[in-house]
């Protein structure tokens, strides 16, 4: 953006933001998008009169989602009338906050980024991206721009509280982070899931919309869904098998499984022998953990064990899945990577009905626009806590700003983030941002992060903008493409996000020399591709992708254009070196090398670990503004079972203290046989009965954040991700 498309921009966003309410005379007008809250990517259906939201339903010709539709999706209509929305900047005012220009905003961002740069170099400026980052494309196109400007070591983001095991494990095997190989469940015959919860999240890594009906399609063809989780979950309860796990023990029973394999002669490679190297490595490694050795651990019979290996490698298809519930563990590396080995070693990777790698029409994989990652070239400051793909695991933030010394983090900018809430240790980092020399935040609310910040940059919310998943379709059970226009135009005096950006890295780069890197050509690519919209950038990367796409074409289908179902792309798609597999890297080995320790401990009689939970109209931590996805009986309840219970003395609707290493909530208790003994569980998302927070509607129904009891110091030793499912507490009344 140059000075007087700059000029033009703050001139058009200078009047107020306004709220117009259309005549009862408008026409009704239909309009279709994809919604972007979450991965499922569900097409939607709008009925709208002039800037009125009048009914939101699932789009039935949507040939991904078939008119499937969530609460969530309902309440977009809530969040784009909310009146605790901010349409124009603010600023903090002692206790208060005021109103800004957007030129007055963008003039303090950047002189108080620069000026903490200035007295303490460039990593004394923190960056942290929230889960919403990749459900925006304009903050893909333009943010990174202006992050990269920062020119800092600490950057963070929501990925350590979640996927960064995958990442890793996909970047070990397969040669790029973002090489995570989907389960084909519209084909397969048998489903094994560890620790997801689609029916709540349609699908979380495998973008899958409709869960319910394609979990119906898979027991009308004969096939099996096994679910392995120490709750019984919304998917729990519509499989055809449940086995209850102790929280952990994941890694431990996969590699019993593939012990099994070994043991029972069931190793199939099939197609996959000509590119994989390693086997009889995994088979040495495997060797302790004989599915009698960790039964007790896993609170799985051996038998069992040995009955879910025989039955997943013998399935005409089949494929393993784990989620976020065996991700955020002490042994989330170890436990993605024994999932990707336990499909390759069934001969279910790159199969009809196994595991598959997509094809999206935008490749961020095959041009190069996304990295492939890398691991351990540096680490973080206070506790040595290796990076991948440049991020350190945010389990550490609270230690870079609280710790003096060169290198302290003093100032943050928080993009579409709430780390208070969502990363562990909660209150820590609450105390943490409330002494920072400056923040920024880019967010349309006042909440228990943004409340810290000098200055708030506000972006349009999702139905003033256009959109097209530039992540999510590399995740997605079928290979599709779908532009969605802006159902409203942009309000005046608003801006979107990537005009925030770019205004914000023009004038950064023009206060700080130096501030933009590389040769001549690579500066000028930078400044062009700025100048860009969203939706131009887009139309280049269709142009220039695999299927040659023109966005025009893509544009003639509302409903979203249809590219047919995921196929075997081996070994063509793998970003290896040599295009081969080799399945244990050197890490796994170290680690297993230690012998298995912590992977076979036995709970101790009484012990309680804490476990998280996903609720299906709830987003995070940032859809409980919304009237209608909060009503109805509470839903921050810690859950615990009977036997539990009575030991305790705890009573069913009881008001009870949970406490663990790092602080304690009361919180009500619901009694249920649907989890396991030795398991108390609550949802994340909630907490919002902080000072200072400016959510009317949630402040209401504020519950308690699990995050105030989640350990920071508690992290898999592979990656540094937190381990939010390992929490040791105790109950009392």
């Amino acid at each position: 953006m140059n000075d007087r498309a700059s000029e033009a921009l703050l001139r058009a966003a200078s009047g107020a933001a306004t709220q117009t309410r259309s005549p009862s005379s408008a026409p009704v007008e239909t309009r279709y998008c994809v919604c972007n809250l979450c991965e499922a990517l569900c097409g939607l259906e709008y009925k709208v009169q002039g800037s009125t939201v009048v009914s939101i339903k699932g789009d039935e010709r949507d040939p991904f989602s078939r008119g499937h539709i969530c609460p969530k999706a309902v309440a977009l209509k809530d969040l784009h009338e909310d009146p605790d929305r901010l349409r124009r900047p603010v600023k903090r005012v002692g206790a208060d906050w005021q109103e800004i220009s957007w030129n007055e905003a963008f003039d303090l961002v950047v002189d108080g980024l620069a000026r903490v740069r200035e007295q303490h170099g460039s990593d004394a400026v923190g960056v942290y991206q929230g889960n919403p980052t990749v459900h925006s494309y304009g903050q893909l196109t333009h943010g990174l721009d202006f992050f990269g400007l920062l020119k800092t070591r600490n950057r963070y983001s929501a990925t350590s509280v979640d996927q960064l095991p995958h990442h890793m494990t996909a970047w070990w095997l397969y040669g790029h982070q973002l090489l995570i190989p989907i389960p084909d469940i519209d084909h397969t015959q048998h489903l094994l899931i560890l620790g997801g919860n689609p029916l709540a999240s349609n699908g979380s890594l495998m973008t899958a919309p409709d869960f319910r009906q394609r979990m119906k399609a898979l027991r009308e063809r004969g096939g099996k869904l096994v679910v392995i989780d120490p709750r019984r979950s919304e998917t729990a309860a519509i499989a055809d098998e449940h086995h209850f796990i102790r929280p952990g023990g994941d890694a431990a029973l996969l590699l019993a499984m593939l012990h099994t394999l070994f043991d029972e002669n069931l190793v199939h490679l099939g197609r996959l022998q000509a590119w994989v190297d390693g086997v009889d490595d995994v088979q040495a490694l495997v060797q302790p953990y004989a599915p009698e050795s960790v039964a007790q651990s896993v609170g799985i019979a051996a038998g069992e064990i040995r009955r879910l290996a025989r039955e997943l490698a013998s399935a005409e298809s089949g494929v393993a899945h784990g989620r976020m519930g065996v991700s955020v563990t002490e042994q989330g590396v170890l436990t993605q990577w024994a999932i990707q080995v336990l499909n390759i070693l069934c001969g279910n990777l790159d199969r009809v009905g196994g595991a598959l790698f997509t094809q999206p029409a935008v490749d961020l994989i095959a041009s190069g626009a996304m990295g492939p990652g890398h691991w351990g070239r540096y680490r973080s400051r206070v506790r040595g806590l290796p990076e991948f793909a440049g991020e350190f695991p945010v389990a550490t933030l609270a230690d870079e700003i609280l710790t003096p010394g060169e290198g302290q983090i003093r100032a943050m900018v928080v993009s579409s983030g709430n780390p208070v809430l969502s990363t562990p240790n909660g209150a820590q980092l609450d105390r943490a941002l409330g002494g920072l020399d400056f923040m920024v935040s880019f967010d349309f609310y006042i909440n228990e992060t943004s409340r810290h910040a000098h200055v708030i940059l506000p972006p349009t919310c999702a139905l003033e903008r256009d959109h097209y998943d530039m992540v999510f379709l590399h995740l997605a059970i079928r290979n599709v493409a779908h532009y969605s226009p802006a159902v409203f135009a942009k309000p005046d005096g608003t801006l979107h996000d990537w005009q925030i950006f770019a205004e914000l890295a023009r004038r950064y780069e023009s206060r700080v020399p130096g501030a933009r890197r590389g040769s001549w050509s690579q500066r000028l690519i930078k400044r062009l591709m700025r100048r860009l919209r969203p939706d131009q950038q887009l139309a280049l990367a269709l142009r220039m992708g695999p299927r040659k796409l023109r966005l025009k074409d893509v544009m003639r289908h509302p409903h979203g254009l249809d590219l047919g179902p995921l196929q075997p792309t081996l070994p063509q798609r793998l970003r290896t070196s040599d295009r081969r597999i080799r399945l244990v890297p050197h890490a796994i080995r170290a680690h297993l090398d230690q012998g298995p320790g912590t992977l076979l401990r036995v709970p101790e009689p009484g012990e309680l670990v804490l476990i998280g939970r996903r609720d299906q109209r709830t987003n995070n931590s940032w859809m409980h503004n919304a009237e209608r996805l909060v009503k109805g009986p509470p839903r921050c309840v810690l859950l615990m079972h009977p036997q539990d219970a009575a030991a305790r003395g705890v009573a069913d609707d009881a008001t009870v203290r949970v406490r663990s290493r790092v602080g304690d909530v009361l919180v009500p208790v619901s009694l249920t046989a649907e989890v396991a003994p030795g398991v108390v569980s609550l949802p994340h998302g909630w907490g919002h009965g902080r000072a200072g927070v400016r959510l009317s509607v949630a402040s209401e129904h504020a519950g308690v954040s699990i995050n105030d009891l989640t350990d920071d110091q508690l992290v898999d030793p592979l990656s540094g991700n937190a381990a939010l499912n390992s929490v040791r507490v105790t109950v009392s009344v």
